[in-house]
Formats: C-alpha cells, sequence, structure tokens
C-alpha cells in the first residue's frame, strides 16, 4: 500500500484549514456588516426630519474621507496584485526590503480600516438618533485619533517596517532635504489625488477642536470650519507645493532642465486652487465674471499639461516621445508587460476624460455639493490607481534596461489581463527599437 508523504499531507490539512478559516472570517464580517447597515437604516428614520438633512450631512463631513483612504487602500491592493501576476517587482522599482508588504497584507489594513468606520458611523447615528449625543461626538474623535496612532505605535508589531517606512517617506516630501528617490516622489503624486480628501478632513477635525460635533443646535462658525475657511486652499495645495519643491531639489541635483517643467506642471494648480478659494470672499457677480473665465482657463491649462506629461514622460506612451516615433505604427512603447493592448489605449482615452474632472477637485467652491463632491474624488482616486499600473511598470521597464550587463532579448511574461504566458514587443530588430532601449538608459538621471 503507497505510503502518503507526511509533508505533502500537512500541507494539505493547512490548506483545507486556511479555507475554513477564511469563509468562517467572511461569515462573521458579512454579519457584523448586516447589523451596521441595520442599526444605520434604523437611525436615519428616528431622526426627526427637521434635523434630519443636518444629520446626515455631518455623517458625511466625518467618514466620507476615512472610506476614501480605505478605497485608495483596496485599490493599492488591486495594483499590488497585478503586479505580482506580471511579474513587476513593485519591490525592486521602490527599494523595498524582503519583508516588504503583499496585496494580502494591504487587503487585511484595508478591511480592517472599513470595519473601523463602518462600525464608528453605526455607533455615531445610533447614538444620535437616541438623543445620547455625548457618546455620539466620541464615535468620530475617537476615529480620527485611532490611524495617527496606530501609524506611529512604536512597537515591533503590526507592519513596524511598513510603517516606519511610509512615515520616513511622509518627513521627506515635507521637507526635501535628501535627494528624491522614486517613493518620495511616488507618495506625494497619490497625495496630490487626495488632495480633496484631506480638506475635507480639515473641516472634520475643526469641527471637532471647536466641539460642533453632534449639536444640532450649533450652526457652523463662519470663516472657522465652513467653505469660507481660510485653511482650505493652503490644505489644497500642500501636495503639490511638495511636488514643485522636489522637482527643483532634483533640478539641483541633476541639473536636468525637465525637472523645471515638471515643478511647471504642479504650478499650473495653484491657480486653480487660488481662484476657486476667492469665490468666498468676493462678491458673488464678480467672481462670476471676472475670476471663473481665469478659473476654467487656467484649470484647462493644468489639465492639458499634465495629461501631456503623463503620456510622454511617466508612462512613454506614443508619439510624444522621440524614441516612439521612429518606430512605425506605434503609438505605445516597444516593451510592454501586460499583453492585452486594449488596456493601454483604455488609460490613454480615460485618462483625458478623468483629468478634466480631476480640475473640480481643486475647486473649493464645490465642497457643498456633497454627491459631486464625493463623485470627483473617486473618479480622481480611479485616475490615480489607473496610472499607477503603467507609473510604475514603465520605472520597473526601465531599470531592468539600464540594469549592468542588460541584452536585447525577448522576455517572457506572465500577464495578468491574458493569464497566459507573453513575449514581451520584440526589443530586437529594428533601429528605432535599438534607439529605444538606448533612450530608455540615458534617463537614469531624469526628472521624476
Amino acid at each position: 500500500m503507497p505510503q502518503t508523504n507526511p509533508s505533502k499531507a500537512q500541507s494539505m490539512a493547512d490548506s483545507v484549514l486556511m479555507r475554513r478559516l477564511w469563509w468562517l472570517q467572511s461569515f462573521l464580517l458579512s454579519t457584523w456588516i448586516f447589523f451596521c447597515l441595520k442599526a444605520i437604516k434604523e437611525a436615519i428614520f428616528l431622526v426627526d426630519e427637521d434635523y434630519r438633512t443636518r444629520f446626515l450631512g455631518e455623517v458625511f463631513l466625518y467618514y466620507n474621507p476615512m472610506f476614501m483612504v480605505a478605497l485608495v487602500l483596496w485599490l493599492w491592493g488591486i495594483n499590488l496584485y497585478v503586479f505580482a501576476y506580471s511579474r513587476i517587482s513593485y519591490a525592486k522599482v521602490f527599494d523595498l526590503d524582503p519583508s516588504h508588504l503583499t496585496h494580502r497584507d494591504i487587503w487585511k489594513i484595508a478591511g480592517g480600516l472599513t470595519m473601523m468606520v463602518l462600525t464608528s458611523m453605526s455607533l455615531y447615528m445610533y447614538f444620535y438618533s437616541h438623543g445620547q449625543l455625548n457618546y455620539a461626538a466620541a464615535q468620530p474623535l475617537f476615529l480620527y485619533c485611532a490611524l495617527p496612532l496606530f501609524l506611529g505605535l512604536p512597537l515591533n508589531v503590526c507592519y513596524a517596517s511598513s510603517r516606519f517606512f511610509f512615515l520616513n517617506t511622509l518627513a521627506r516630501l515635507a521637507v526635501p532635504l535628501n535627494p528624491i528617490t522614486f517613493a518620495d516622489f511616488f507618495v506625494a503624486d497619490v497625495l496630490t489625488s487626495m488632495a480633496k480628501v484631506f480638506s475635507d478632513m480639515e473641516r472634520a477635525l475643526c469641527t471637532m477642536y471647536f466641539y460642533q460635533v453632534a449639536k444640532p443646535e450649533l450652526a457652523i462658525r463662519p470663516g472657522m470650519c465652513g467653505s469660507d475657511s481660510v485653511w482650505i486652499p493652503f490644505i489644497l495645495a500642500f501636495p503639490y507645493a511638495c511636488r514643485f519643491f522636489q522637482c527643483l531639489r532634483q533640478y539641483s541635483d541633476t541639473k536636468d532642465k525637465s525637472c523645471l517643467f515638471n515643478a511647471l506642471k504642479y504650478a499650473t494648480a495653484f491657480p486653480v486652487i487660488g481662484l476657486s478659494a476667492l469665490k468666498y470672499h468676493i462678491m458673488w457677480d464678480v467672481w462670476l465674471t471676472r475670476f471663473r473665465p481665469l478659473w476654467l482657463f487656467f484649470s484647462l491649462i493644468n489639465s492639458c499639461y499634465s495629461y501631456y506629461w503623463d503620456l510622454s514622460r511617466d508612462w512613454d506612451f506614443g508619439c510624444f516621445t522621440t524614441a516612439c516615433q521612429k518606430r512605425k505604427n506605434s503609438a505605445l512603447r516597444p516593451n510592454l508587460y501586460y499583453s492585452r493592448r486594449w488596456v493601454y489605449y483604455w488609460a490613454i482615452g480615460s485618462n483625458l476624460v478623468l483629468r478634466g474632472a480631476w480640475t473640480y477637485k481643486l475647486s473649493a467652491h464645490l465642497r457643498d455639493y456633497r454627491l459631486t463632491a464625493f463623485a470627483f474624488s473617486a473618479l480622481e482616486i480611479f485616475r490615480r490607481f489607473q496610472w499607477i499600473f503603467f507609473r510604475v511598470e514603465n520605472e520597473f521597464n526601465k531599470m531592468n534596461m539600464r540594469a549592468p550587463g542588460a541584452t536585447i532579448s525577448l522576455k517572457r511574461n506572465y500577464d495578468f489581463f491574458s493569464g497566459y504566458g507573453v513575449k514581451s514587443d520584440g526589443l530586437e530588430g529594428t533601429g528605432g527599437d535599438r534607439d529605444w532601449m538606448i533612450s530608455m538608459g540615458a534617463k537614469y538621471d531624469e526628472c521624476l
């Protein structure tokens, strides 16, 4: 009678145990979500109709930013999942240690944050609807304190190395005194897509600071926590200022003039933010007739400039680059890690549309339209999620090209979008391909 390999039997037993544990966790989470949603539904109908609109507005104010942060984490997990199956080493691109987070780790964090936000929101609505306003006011405060406490936990637990790496990156992008790394500029670019989220957080924290949470009898203090707060444009502009100074720092290090053009791209966001915020400090008809056309003009410049930079420099697509102009019938790069070309053309088209929507997230005067603000914020986060795929792919491609001893050869990769082993577009054969490879290798000190 054949004997079973003990190690194989143990592996099968572990697999069965993990599967059962996954189903148990899914059942418990589903049950918890059901009761949270049930409590939210009951709370909405218990609140008096005279206060219901303000009540739902406060719920949106406190919990929309945190849901957006959770959305970013979920999408980043999808990015890592695709990188893993497309053989794109994001750890190599970001120069991470072997203990870096995988997509499963990111999804665990995203799931935990989502449950925290949903639980806090249901408790807030439950206590508010039952008249226990002091308990309701404590819920968003606990939630907003939990996130920085988790990130700064000085213990070697809960992904300590990744947490400290992230905090160190935030410190470097806020004060760009050191040479700029790929991680520095990458995180700063992601934060620019979350500028609207940070401005909403400012308003939520402001109401907490002035004890206005769950107090329906109080109006928002003018000039403090309302739409005319002077802090809003500064918070919206802060991520762009970080990228602006990063480009200047990189120009100082490399003397590459393209860094100055990149800095100019981020500088074009400042007039959009400033003119939008000006609405609350001048007469409406003056803003409408004089400053709104300027706002639209600078918005168009910013969107077109950013779109051009996405394709020509971040993704190296199409005839925007000199090397690709030498390739006949090619709107893309020669070396592609995703075999389904339609995803590249989809990215080119959709990025144009989403870049237009991108302008609205910088607009302080749209923050009172909650559903509109939510839709545009979510669209911008999705655009950034899509941008990450091709930006990291391009950087990984360039790193391979400039590696010592790199040769022009066909490589076979597992591609997520097709599910099969695919060959990268031929790098050997034509002079245009070789020129493209040489130009990629020459970008070692280019502006990020």
